[in-house]
């Protein structure tokens, strides 16, 4: 199995969030093809970043941007599962991604479970009313579909990554999972704009 090389395991982690043994296994299974390597890992259920992200995530950093000569500011928690990853190199590279990211993209909320329903719906309201002369399956399809834009806006992990559009923020989370072998979440932030009403910000 000398073909297995470590590139294609990372490739492979990459691609899945499972773990190293786990892509080494199955890409050994496959004989290195990493498409059906992945299919392995699926039909098994994936653990990789699944299993990680269940697990504990207590330490972590808190950290703060300034940005624009003091006009806005980010105040960000982000936590993991040990001291040893909070005090690495590439987290603390990862977290000051992450607070660069909040001043230039202002999201609201870090995820859509945390947007109170009374907005949802507002917006569910606003957006049908937009739609007219179409069937009603037709109008809840293009509600859906503008809700789902709308959760892009405002939910940090939905949003695209500033420093790469093809990943969204939870894909930029998942890889550091993958990178670090360590459970990553984003607990909270706070972004300030000088003269910014108080509100949802």
């Amino acid at each position: 199995m000398s073909d297995i090389t470590p590139a294609l395991v990372k490739e492979l982690r990459e691609k899945t969030n499972a773990g190293m043994m786990d892509c080494k296994r199955a890409l050994e299974e496959s004989a290195g093809d990493v498409a059906k390597a992945e299919e392995i890992l699926r039909k098994k259920g994936i653990a990789g970043a699944g299993k990680k992200s269940s697990r504990a995530a207590k330490e972590g950093i808190v950290a703060s941007y300034i940005h624009l000569q003091g006009k806005v500011g980010v105040l960000v928690e982000i936590n993991c599962e040990t001291d040893f990853v909070a005090k690495n190199e590439i987290f603390r590279e990862f977290v000051k991604d992450i607070t660069l990211h909040i001043a230039a993209s202002h999201p609201l909320y870090v995820s859509r479970n945390l947007v109170p329903e009374k907005l949802v719906q507002a917006e569910r309201e606003i957006f049908a009313a937009q739609v007219t002369n179409k069937p009603a399956n037709i109008v809840d399809k293009i509600v859906e579909g503008k809700i789902e834009k709308f959760y892009t806006t405002l939910c940090l992990l939905e949003q695209a990554f500033i420093k790469n559009p093809d990943l969204t923020i939870q894909d930029f989370v998942n890889s550091k999972i993958s990178e670090l072998g360590e459970n990553i979440i984003i607990r909270r932030f706070t972004r300030y704009m000088v003269g910014e009403d108080l509100g949802e910000a």
